[in-house]
């Protein structure tokens, strides 16, 4: 894999880099600030300046959050932002109250006010946190960071390193290198999302992760992206996948093709470098049919040790991961419906049914089973340990991820097959997917569609457990 420089003259060139995150246990007793406000760091190619952008802890991606399996995360969210804020821990399977959906779990946290959370880590895996207040425009101004929890350290993967690479893109303007200021834009929300035109991992360009040859790695990937869906592939190495959305894999899974990394997904690999000393392997990322463009560029140094290593083990089960009861689960249908080219009439939102023009007036152009954006109503009241099955019809001519918070889900091929468990799956035009999943965990649950945008702009409804 060729290394390649970036100058003001190629910005919209796609851009890679990679960074680590090592791990810090918290104590329990502790509760630390989380702080969220207004920054620069600099991740505009050479030339430019810095980029104005809102953080945690005055970093991008925001202070890395490592706890172990079974411990309380406790975090005093501080806002120095100009606006309201809250946080969401997502692919926590958290109690409600501490979810961070502001207008349904909590008020939005106003500027100089406090918010404490306080919740018991039931999962191991790799999860990320991020903005749940206008999350479309605070997520892209850079309010996200990687929440990493480890397995008991005897459950943990024999490797040489443990590497988080969050993977986004950034729209900004190639005269001064900031953010641009058009979240409200209608073809945006109308099309596929917002899509940067500098494309990085945690947040820098033209980094590399020096490896070895034979060393095995443990590697975090985490689509923080707006919108953007990853087509990756590997290079110079050997890898399986181990877990996906922070849930273990009964078996890891050789890597023999592309991984499709949604928006909000994440996936853990193992990896084995194959490449000679000298040599460089990474992660390439697919930018168009014929094009592929390094994502994160390991350079090869040295060697780890003269021989192969056995394949990997299993990671230990998290609680909670048993098949839904199909045959008693109730069934329960959602049709997405709007964007550009769609088909959509009208609505309900407000309380009542509004035609495809006043929506579009009122900058909304999705819906979730003919609902417009969050209602009094939920989508589905589900009693406590109730399963269900959902068939999710995607009428639309735009791809989906559906994320479902304090839950995680199995897809249902139509033979019956289960598949893994994830919260975010993505749904492709004019697909139908089935998923199906336990009501064990009581609350108001957001589903939504995790292009960002999408959600801003009706495809957001909820779920009540009681």
């Amino acid at each position: 894999m060729a290394r390649f420089a970036i100058s003001r003259r190629g910005f919209c060139a796609s851009l890679a880099a990679g960074a680590a995150f090592g791990p810090r246990p918290l104590r329990a007793a502790e509760m630390p600030d989380l702080m969220a406000g207004p920054t620069s760091v600099q991740i505009a190619p050479e030339g430019y300046g810095k980029t104005n952008v809102w953080s945690y802890g005055g970093t991008i991606p925001g202070t890395p959050l490592h706890a172990r399996q079974g411990e309380r995360l406790r975090r005093r969210l501080v806002n120095e932002l100009p606006v309201a804020t809250s946080v969401h821990w997502h692919g926590i399977r958290i109690d409600n109250a501490m979810d961070g959906v502001a207008g349904l779990t909590q008020d939005p946290v106003a500027p100089g006010e406090t918010f404490d959370y306080d919740f018991v880590l039931p999962d191991a895996g790799t999860y990320w946190y991020h903005a749940h207040t206008n999350s479309m425009e605070q997520v892209a101004r850079g309010l996200s960071g990687p929440l990493i929890i480890a397995e008991a350290a005897s459950d943990a993967p024999d490797v040489d390193r443990d590497e988080v690479l969050m993977l986004d893109d950034w729209l900004l303007n190639p005269e001064d290198g900031q953010i641009v200021d058009n979240f409200d834009n209608a073809m945006t929300l109308s099309h596929g999302g917002r899509m940067g035109n500098l494309i990085g991992t945690n947040a820098q360009y033209d980094y590399t992760l020096p490896v070895k040859t034979n060393e095995r790695l443990r590697l975090r990937l985490i689509n923080a992206a707006n919108a953007r869906i990853f087509g990756l592939r590997l290079e110079g190495v050997t890898g399986w996948t181990i877990a996906l959305d922070g849930m273990p894999l009964e078996e890891p899974e050789p890597l023999t093709g592309p991984i499709i990394l949604a928006p909000a997904q994440r996936i853990d690999l193992i990896i084995d470098v194959t490449a000679d000393e000298g040599d460089t392997a990474g992660i390439l990322r697919r930018d168009d049919e014929d094009t592929w463009r390094p994502q994160a560029i390991f350079p090869v140094r040295g060697r780890a040790s003269k021989s192969k290593r056995a394949a990997p083990s299993a990671l230990p089960p998290n609680p909670r991961m048993d098949m839904p009861n199909l045959a008693d689960a109730r069934p329960l249908d959602m049709p997405m419906e709007g964007g550009a080219m769609g088909r959509m009439r009208g609505g309900r939102m407000g309380g009542g049914m509004m035609g495809f023009r006043d929506l579009m007036q009122a900058g909304q152009f999705w819906s979730l089973a003919g609902q417009i954006g969050l209602d009094e109503t939920p989508f589905a009241r589900l009693s406590r340990g109730e399963p269900a099955r959902m068939t999710i019809t995607n009428d639309t001519v735009f791809p989906h991820a559906m994320h479902l918070h304090g839950m995680h889900f199995r897809t249902i091929a139509t033979d019956g097959t289960p598949g893994p468990m994830r919260d975010t799956v993505l749904v492709l035009p004019n697909e139908k997917i089935e998923i199906a999943f336990t009501a064990d965990n009581p609350g108001k649950w957001l589903f939504h569609c995790h292009m960002l945008g999408h959600a801003a702009s009706g495809m957001t409804t909820w779920i009540d457990v009681t």
